[in-house]
């Protein structure tokens, strides 16, 4: 782990959770210094570990996911475990879990039990619906999150019906929203050292759901429910992704009127500006049929670089639609050193995404791939103040 201080050193977290949303959360925190320890049940590995994709039969996803983490082992399923885990969890500022709702209570952990021992804790708890409600404990996972949040209704063409994209995004969400609830109950804390810990209830739904921004208050307002509009913007037209002379992609949006006449302008057609149809974007929505097939055009007769450098000389927001090869291929993710390389024991150095957002004086880091299972449990016990003959004990008894 990186012992240079950064912005989040001395944070303590001890994270139960399995899978995508809250272990992501905690290795955003992580990666500005955080001090994470991950549990992971003694005799079976975390799932995540079995999604694809894999090389020599080790997880790559993994190896992203809970970077610059300590792995230990303990079952809180049994007594022993459950009462290890109050006996230690004085030393931790938050916990995290995404049992189902109710599991924690099963096991005699529920948030009660555990501000009793440590009133200042946070604790935060990710669901696929939340903690109450009538669906709280059925399971949740992104993509079903997606479908009930109203996000994927509005992804696919009019006549594909919803589609989902090809990436848990709902995880994604929520991670970030459950990295932003503990940053705000640790600011109350700093504010407030004696008040007590909070407890932070994240739903995959409700992240995404977050995300839709004015759909409620159109709907309340208005009574409008927004349909599909395959890659074409229903706020603002132009706004569409177009296709180049040599079979390529290009995303344009020119949701300001300036940006519109700058297009019109580049493309050599002017007379678009006071053209009735175009002259606001109210309009160009209005018409956007007739408008996008005018642009269509102008990119079908043009390459991507050839299109992407006339878009540039008018000042037109618009860029190429990147593949994984492209990025890694890209000047500008080079510059930002936005992918780095970090040492792996397993398959040595490997690349994953660099971390966000950029500090001027205090940068985060990752020194470190996911951990292996249980790989630190024995050091971790001992830095708790267990002998090696009470870590002996446990390990016999199959609580770590």
């Amino acid at each position: 782990m990186n012992d240079k201080p950064q912005l989040l050193s001395g944070l303590k977290i001890l994270d139960l959770s399995t899978m995508l949303a809250a272990p992501i959360a905690s290795t955003l925190l992580a990666d500005f210094g955080a001090d994470v320890i991950k549990v992971e049940l003694p005799d079976r590995e975390d799932p995540l570990r079995d999604l694809p994709p894999h090389k020599e039969g080790k997880s790559l996803w993994w190896k992203v996911t809970n970077r610059n983490k300590k792995g230990i082992t303990l079952d809180i399923r049994k007594p022993q475990g459950r009462d290890l885990l109050l006996d230690i969890i004085s030393e931790f500022d938050v916990l995290v879990e995404n049992f189902r709702p109710g599991t924690l209570e099963k096991y005699g952990l529920s948030p009660e039990i555990l501000q009793a021992r440590h009133p200042g804790l946070i604790i935060l708890r990710v669901s696929g619906y939340g903690q109450t409600g009538p669906k709280a404990t059925d399971p949740g996972f992104a993509r079903v999150a997606e479908a009930f949040s109203g996000f994927t209704y509005l992804c696919g063409y009019p006549e594909s019906g919803p589609m989902h994209i090809g990436f848990p995004v709902a995880d994604a969400t929520a991670g970030v929203f459950g990295a932003l609830g503990i940053i705000i109950a640790c600011w109350n804390k700093a504010k407030n050292p004696e008040a007590p810990g909070e407890i932070i209830d994240l739903s995959l739904v409700e992240s995404m759901f977050r995300l839709l921004e004015f759909l409620p208050i159109e709907y309340d307002q208005l009574g409008h429910v927004r349909e599909r509009s395959g890659n074409r913007s229903q706020y603002a037209s132009p706004s569409n992704i177009y296709r180049s002379k040599d079979d390529k992609w290009i995303s344009l949006s020119a949701s300001a009127q300036s940006i519109f006449e700058n297009l019109a302008r580049q493309m050599g057609r002017p007379e678009l500006i006071t053209d009735t149809r175009f002259t606001t974007n109210i309009n160009r929505v209005k018409h956007t049929d007739e408008l996008d097939k005018i642009v269509a055009d102008w990119f079908a007769e043009r390459t991507q670089n050839e299109a992407l450098e006339e878009l540039k000389a008018g000042s037109v927001a618009g860029g190429p639609v990147f593949s994984i090869e492209d990025i890694f291929n890209s000047d500008q993710f080079q510059a930002r050193d936005a992918i780095i390389k970090v040492d792996d024991p397993e398959l040595g150095p490997v690349a994953m995404p660099a971390v966000t957002p950029k500090f001027a004086k205090k940068p985060g880091s990752v020194t470190c791939t996911g951990p292996q299972h249980g790989h630190d449990t024995e050091a971790v016990f001992r830095s708790l103040g267990f002998s090696e003959n009470h870590i002996a004990d446990l390990k016999r008894d199959g609580v770590i």
